[in-house]
């Protein structure tokens, strides 16, 4: 049986009398290109929030590699291996490209606050930085400051960000959201090679559906806070019930 680093048990969210996500067991395996679709409102962003940290639960289990982590705060979710980005660009505009990756990898080590580190624990920052620039496709602009990116260099500079935390376990909340169409497949190129060569497990939220059946190898459907479906992406392609709730109005677009 195929190792489960990441599940949910009855997870539910409850703003008032609205029911965001409604009691969702979610499984995702090690090492998996794991997607969730659904329309607007069907609760996805609102369980990255719950699975990220940044909202707590009404009620449920998060559980990473087979540990509750349900009460654990958002910033020490990043040192237990998970990753997030968010549909936002969410980078420090007035750095240089290499400042903000580099942060980032001190950030997980011990001398964040430390200001007498001698200058090679920081270079060890640095390098740890310069290879996740390598490895998203920005290696000749670390020098740029990060806001004179196109967004598309800004998406890869954000997934950069996180590779240079090591996570275990990305989550991508709409990496390709506001990109050219022509940009998508280099991004997805990125994230593709993330996964197969980084031996990452990706938990991806995405509407583009050309990129969702292309590099996912399982996909959750939500609809209306739950589960409405599971499978390879043939299976919910072929599926009715998906069909006729999501998909057949998406492959209109």
């Amino acid at each position: 049986m195929d190792e489960i680093i990441l599940e949910t048990h009855k997870l539910r969210k409850e703003f008032g009398g609205l029911v965001a996500v409604n009691d969702v067991d979610l499984r995702v395996k090690r090492g998996s290109l794991h997607s969730i679709i659904g329309p607007n409102g069907a609760g996805k962003t609102t369980l990255f929030n719950l699975i990220g940290g940044n909202l707590k639960p009404t009620s449920g289990i998060i559980r990473l590699r087979g540990e509750d982590i349900t009460d654990v705060p958002l910033h020490r979710r990043a040192h237990l291996g998970i990753g997030r980005s968010f549909q936002i660009t969410n980078i420090f505009p007035n750095l240089t490209v290499l400042e903000n990756v580099r942060l980032a990898a001190q950030a997980m080590g011990s001398d964040t606050f430390n200001l007498w580190t001698h200058y090679r624990r920081f270079r060890q920052y640095e390098e740890k930085a310069m290879a996740a620039l390598e490895e998203v496709g920005l290696s000749g602009k670390e020098q740029f400051p990060a806001n004179m990116l196109p967004h598309g260099d800004k998406r890869k500079l954000e997934l950069a960000i996180l590779l240079a935390t090591d996570p275990e376990i990305l989550l991508l909340d709409e990496p390709s959201a506001g990109m050219a169409s022509e940009q998508v497949p280099e991004l997805m190129d990125v994230i593709m090679r993330i996964h197969r060569d980084g031996g990452k497990t990706i938990l991806l939220v995405e509407h583009n559906m050309n990129v969702v059946m292309n590099i996912s190898e399982w996909i959750t459907v939500m609809h209306q806070g739950a589960i409405l479906a599971e499978g390879t992406p043939q299976e919910i392609a072929a599926n009715e019930t998906v069909q006729q709730a999501y998909l057949g109005e998406l492959y209109k677009l």
